[in-house]
């Protein structure tokens, strides 16, 4: 059995100065930390960025201190190009290309993304990267699901939240098919949502021309944004004990964190649940919280 699992967490070009110090933490005082835990990978696309998708980036980090983070604590970066309405002519962005350049170099990097004319694109120009099947694709049949994760295009398929608790069925896969399985565990979306794919087609429509209408959701509670207490109380929400007791003993070892469009005191949050032991919360939370640099509001 698996005794380690893998976090991927939200905001590659959002919260550098929080992961900076986090990571810090992280290093030198691995003791306030889960044992049984690594981070993976950071997701995250720059603001304005064409093949970006998901969520509308709000990211201006700087590359160059982006890339030397995640070299030096050996975390994998990944690209969030989950657009869903690319065309052809969309390819020869200039911007995505030049970051497809620097990031394929890196030897460890993926790109998370939805449409295929994407990914032809991708593997015969930059071959470098790996690539993760996107949540965004709404796969809320277990066998589309499946099909999926079969595909030998993806490292890695994040299913629609509303398969996390399909446990008869997740037990059912092969190891190898559990091994490329990436849950999304604190997603606040209401699980009766109909219109998810229509939210996400949205954000794809408004990185192409920023000037369309909003989607308004029309969900119970949408209107009320991000809560992590409401995310906590779906009943697909994935808790460290769901991942301690249920996941990992069933052979699943990767686990996403929602988060980019959020603040960094959100994000904290959902560090400190997810990899800080309960005694240590308080240290981790003193070291940022008092440190000026950081804006956590």
């Amino acid at each position: 059995m698996h005794n380690k699992i893998f976090y991927h967490l939200p905001g590659l070009f959002e919260f550098y100065d929080l992961y900076k110090e986090f990571f810090l933490l992280w290093q030198e005082h691995r003791e306030y930390f889960y044992p049984w835990c690594e981070i993976s990978s950071v997701y995250g696309a720059p603001s304005d960025c064409l093949w970006g998708g998901g969520r509308i980036g709000f990211g201006d980090d700087n590359i160059e201190d982006v890339i030397e983070l995640m070299q030096t604590y050996g975390i994998s970066a990944r690209l969030t190009f989950s657009n869903s309405l690319l065309e052809k002519e969309h390819l020869a962005d200039e911007e995505c290309n030049r970051l497809c350049s620097i990031f394929e170099k890196l030897g460890n990097s993926g790109v998370i993304l939805h449409s295929d004319l994407l990914l032809d694109y991708l593997q015969k120009n930059y071959p470098g990267f790996y690539f993760v099947s996107s949540t965004t694709k709404v796969l809320t049949d277990f066998q589309d699901f499946k099909n999926e994760v079969n595909r030998r295009d993806f490292r890695y398929v994040v299913p629609d939240f509303r398969l996390n608790k399909a446990l008869d069925k997740l037990q059912m896969l092969s190891q190898d098919e559990k091994d490329k399985v990436e849950f999304l565990c604190n997603e606040c979306c209401w699980v009766g949502c109909s219109e998810r794919k229509v939210c996400y087609e949205n954000v794809s429509r408004k990185s192409i021309d920023a000037a369309c209408p909003e989607h308004i959701c029309k969900s119970p509670g949408g209107s009320d944004g991000y809560r992590f207490s409401k995310a906590m109380a779906s009943p697909a929400f994935i808790s460290v004990d769901d991942i301690l007791h249920t996941y990992l003993p069933m052979g699943f070892t990767n686990f996403k964190i929602e988060g980019r469009g959020l603040g960094s005191a959100l994000i904290l949050e959902f560090l400190l649940y997810y990899l800080t032991k309960p005694e240590y919360q308080i240290h981790v939370r003193e070291a940022l919280y008092l440190d000026s640099m950081l804006d956590l509001f």
